[in-house]
């Protein structure tokens, strides 16, 4: 039987399998803890405009032919608002909406509040804690609350990289054989625990590979962007005009969009909450067979002579 026969038939008995096996074992046991919270942040986020909205304030937006109320009126106004504050800067409408900061001060203390630019009511403090959340949730999922000098986003970069290594030697794995490669495609509903939990890491991981993978590939182009944009401009050449994206451009831009779930429809984005949560169940599907087949059965011998806990081979299939 033939290198290819093997891989067909037999493929535990091919050393790319072997060594895919522990490459994806013990990368997805040391990675485990930062996938679960990668996953849970982002599903978090991808209502983060949302919750961005409905934490700081609003106000209607602007208006052709409708002007806002002049700025030594809403001076006057904030001053009326905040007593023994003086008004230090009164700014212009943002974010296409009648939304005015305008800067205070009393003594060393300087704070910041939004008006309504065509009533002039105070919007409160544009910064509330609800929404600072939500900016720390950002930074815990972009930069690992390590913002200073992109440190966090660099190590961001790493893990995606384990990650994808992690997505293509679980393809390697997936395959089981011409004769039972349909078992990893379906789910063991009535199967026993074992056997349910194995199907399931099976399963998911092949009906969900190609947005796993984008999820994976786009965090490092998130974190490197250099390299990325070098092949664009080598590929397609430089780019002339900001009207002419080349087809690179368009293919990270897309990614990108299926990274962070930025769809105008909330059933959509609905939907990407519920799969951003697939990597962190890989987690916890993976992890409950390397406990049942690994260290559960070490224990007990464990308990007589205590030693590190190794895996040599690959355990047989549940079946």
């Amino acid at each position: 039987m033939n290198l290819w026969q093997r891989c067909l038939r037999k493929p535990r008995t091919v050393l790319l399998r072997r060594i895919s096996f522990q490459l994806h074992l013990w990368l997805g046991l040391a990675t485990g803890l930062y996938i679960v919270l990668l996953s849970v942040t982002g599903s978090a986020l991808v209502f983060r405009r949302e919750m961005d909205r409905a934490a700081r304030p609003q106000a209607p937006p602007l208006e052709e032919g409708r002007p806002v109320l002049p700025k030594e009126e809403l001076a006057r106004l904030a001053a009326q608002a905040h007593p023994g504050y003086t008004v230090e800067r009164v700014g212009n409408p943002q974010r296409r909406m009648a939304l005015i900061r305008v800067d205070l001060r009393r003594g060393a203390e300087q704070i910041e509040h939004d008006f309504n630019g065509y009533t002039g009511e105070d919007l409160g403090d544009p910064w509330p804690w609800q929404a600072e959340a939500v900016l720390k949730l950002a930074e815990l999922h972009d930069d690992l609350l390590m913002v200073v000098d992109r440190r966090g986003r660099w190590w961001n970069g790493v893990g995606s990289i384990f990650v994808t290594v992690l997505c293509l030697t679980g393809v390697v794995l997936w395959w089981r054989g011409l004769k039972v490669w349909r078992r990893g495609l379906v789910f063991g509903w009535r199967s026993a625990w074992p056997r349910f939990n194995f199907d399931s890491h099976s399963a998911l991981g092949f009906w969900f590979f190609a947005i796993l993978f984008i999820w994976a590939f786009t965090g490092i182009y998130l974190a490197f962007p250099d390299p990325f944009s070098r092949f664009v401009d080598w590929y397609w050449g430089p780019i002339e005009t900001f009207e002419n994206e080349r087809l690179g451009d368009t293919v990270f831009r897309w990614a990108v969009r299926l990274h962070f779930g930025r769809w105008r429809s909330h059933t959509l984005k609905a939907v990407w909450v519920i799969m951003g949560l697939i990597p962190a169940v890989m987690f916890v599907t993976g992890a409950a067979m390397w406990w049942r087949r690994v260290v559960r059965k070490k224990l007990p011998r464990a308990a007589e002579a205590p030693g590190i806990i190794t895996l040599r081979q690959e355990p047989q299939q549940v079946e």
